[in-house]
């Protein structure tokens, strides 16, 4: 067994201490806003609030998730992303799958195009005059259509499906099994890590995304919960104002209801994170050796 030496373990130290500030670099700021969102207003208003609470209270928190637009915001979100990242998922293996069989004619032509497209796109304008002319404006079908497959997902589904033994789909076929029936009772099962990896990556993008539903959506019932999030944490003025008679009944700052709002923002993901983890790192590792 080999021995460290000194430079290995100095090594070692080094690796260890970036990883320590990067991770402390993520989560200090989580603290921070954790911090005001559970801490008492006048310590919050006072900037007395740092990455450990002053003065526990849940009056924020109460207020926020018993918010009616905030309750509304977050049926929208959770809406477009569940029927997105369904919609996603099913685009994009669809897609995926005859892009693997590398025998079909032009295909090499195809993925030059598909590729092209990661790199180049219309831009904002002819984007906006897109959806105006498809009539999507204050749809949801705005947020949803133009991210339905990203040519990178796509690429990482393909290569799973390439690593995956062609004598599986050989003897399907000899036993009468078409193209179709292949993907949906043999491919699809064995690709579960792959597929759970990409709907992760689909679902945190339709949750996080708040640009297209600024440029898209004027109506403010159809309101994204990451839009409303950003209205409360951009229009700090409006929101201290509308506050205010809440502040007087309920002993809560402005502050801390940007806070409280972030925080209750990321709940369904992490709380969606765990069950996919196991299939995070296997399904990242295999879909990405080959392409």
């Amino acid at each position: 067994m080999h021995k460290k030496t000194l430079s290995d373990w100095t090594f070692d130290i080094c690796i260890y201490l970036v990883l320590l500030l990067c991770g402390l670099a993520t989560l200090l700021p989580l603290a921070n806003v954790l911090s005001k969102a559970i801490s008492d207003e006048s310590a919050v208003v006072s900037g007395k609030v740092g990455i450990f609470p002053v003065g526990f209270q849940l009056d924020t928190m109460k207020y926020v998730v018993s918010s009616s637009q905030f309750l509304h915001s977050i049926g929208i979100s959770l809406l477009i992303t569940v029927v997105g990242t369904v919609i996603a998922i099913l685009v994009t293996a669809l897609t995926a799958y005859p892009l693997s069989k590398r025998h079909l004619p032009g295909i090499s032509i195809i993925m030059v195009l598909f590729i092209f497209t990661m790199m180049f796109n219309g831009g904002i304008i002819p984007n906006y005059l897109l959806m105006k002319k498809l009539h999507l404006i204050n749809s949801l079908w705005s947020l949803m259509l133009p991210a339905l497959i990203s040519v990178f997902n796509m690429l990482v589904i393909k290569s799973y499906y390439e690593s995956l033994p062609e004598a599986l789909e050989e003897s399907a076929k000899m036993d009468g099994a078409r193209n179709f029936t292949i993907l949906w009772k043999i491919v699809l099962p064995l690709s579960v890590p792959v597929i759970a990896t990409i709907a992760l990556f689909y679902a945190v993008y339709f949750w996080n995304d708040y640009f297209h539903p600024m440029l898209y959506i004027n109506d403010a019932s159809l309101k994204p919960l990451q839009l409303y999030l950003r209205d409360i944490v951009m229009d700090a003025d409006s929101s201290s104002a509308v506050n205010k008679s809440v502040d007087d009944m309920m002993n809560v700052s402005a502050e801390g209801i940007r806070a409280a709002t972030v925080i209750a923002s990321i709940i369904p993901m992490l709380l969606v994170y765990p069950y996919l983890q196991k299939h995070f790192v296997k399904g990242v590792l295999i879909g990405s050796v080959k392409g």
